[in-house]
């Protein structure tokens, strides 16, 4: 699949997604992950940072675009928001960790090839690493990121206020992180 096609099939769910069709969000979610592993991956090979960045940057890229994703235009394509996205959140996680760079968006931008890896063992990775979470992390990763329901929605239904489930769903994507690295 191209580029151009991958981020038209993308674009479409997105669209979908924000008129509530939460399985559109969730094909979307599982789509764009491996893809943004690839490019975390080699932005933190390309800047010396140590590869187990690279979920981290996955997990807040995955976090901003869901928080973010009402400022995407349907009218316009999805590359550049997803990689000014992709851009903000790797400078982010790299001045976190002491380093001072600038990475130029067309550096990013070139990024948007990439090949994807192994797109069904990256599902079944995903997966996997979700059910080491606790009962309501899990749920409350699931909802949000890959179901795509809103913070409100998830704290009404598992009887939270919506500050606990923001608390909880940070913690769970630490943890994650944390899993997917093998320190947990």
């Amino acid at each position: 699949m191209t580029q151009t096609a991958r981020e038209t099939e993308w674009a479409s769910w997105l669209r979908l997604s924000m008129e509530g069709d939460a399985q559109a969000y969730h094909r979307f979610l599982m789509a764009l992950s491996p893809y943004l592993r690839s490019i975390a991956r080699q932005r933190c090979f390309a800047y010396g940072a140590p590869e187990s960045e690279a979920e981290d940057i996955v997990q807040e890229v995955l976090l901003a675009v869901h928080l973010k994703r009402g400022t995407w235009d349907p009218e316009r394509p999805l590359g550049p928001w997803l990689s000014a996205i992709i851009r903000n959140k790797l400078i982010d996680s790299l001045r976190r960790k002491g380093r001072r760079i600038s990475v130029g968006l067309d550096e990013v931008a070139d990024g948007l090839a990439a090949e994807e890896p192994g797109e069904i063992s990256d599902r079944l990775d995903a997966e996997q690493v979700l059910g080491r979470l606790k009962g309501p992390q899990r749920d409350i990763v699931r909802s949000i990121s890959i179901d795509g329901a809103s913070v409100r929605d998830t704290a009404g239904r598992l009887g939270m206020s919506e500050g606990a489930v923001r608390v909880a769903l940070h913690r769970a994507l630490k943890s994650l992180a944390a899993i997917y690295r093998g320190d947990a």
